[in-house]
């Protein structure tokens, strides 16, 4: 199972929650969070969750979109793991790291199933300092 080469990887590591992405990253998210037993932290399209939300606006290759997360969803010392499915340009995750910095939490790692790096979004989020883990990579896309 694909969630199982996650759990693995972080079962050892120093996390203290699982945070993904609306809505592929959910799938693979719910999981690794169950099997860890650490809190699921979703991170949506803007307008989807309930409560007090921040928002964080990123570019697309066509325009540009905004997701959010609720701003009692993270503290000061968390440690967060951001699971996606895919990483293309980077702009979602990029806008997801900066959500979660933005209430106080630290992202020690940004996981996908798949990259893209001829799209160089993986190599974007590790400019900004935050490991990248991939399970597949297609180049020449």
């Amino acid at each position: 199972m694909v969630a199982n080469a996650f759990v693995d990887r972080y079962m050892s590591m120093d996390v203290s929650h699982i945070a993904c992405i609306d809505a592929r990253g959910f799938l693979f998210g719910a999981i690794i969070a169950h099997e860890l037993k650490k809190p699921l932290v979703l991170v949506r399209k803007k307008g989807k969750l309930p409560g007090e939300t921040i928002s964080q606006d990123y570019t697309l290759e066509y325009g540009t979109a905004s997701v959010e997360i609720q701003k009692d969803a993270l503290k000061s010392g968390d440690r967060v793991v951001l699971i996606d499915d895919l990483i293309a340009t980077g702009g979602t995750a990029l806008a997801a790291c900066t959500l979660i910095n933005g209430l106080g939490a630290e992202v020690v790692e940004v996981a996908a199933l798949i990259d893209l790096p001829d799209l160089a979004g993986s190599t974007k989020i590790q400019d900004t300092g935050v490991p990248v883990h991939c399970l597949l990579a297609y180049d020449g896309l």
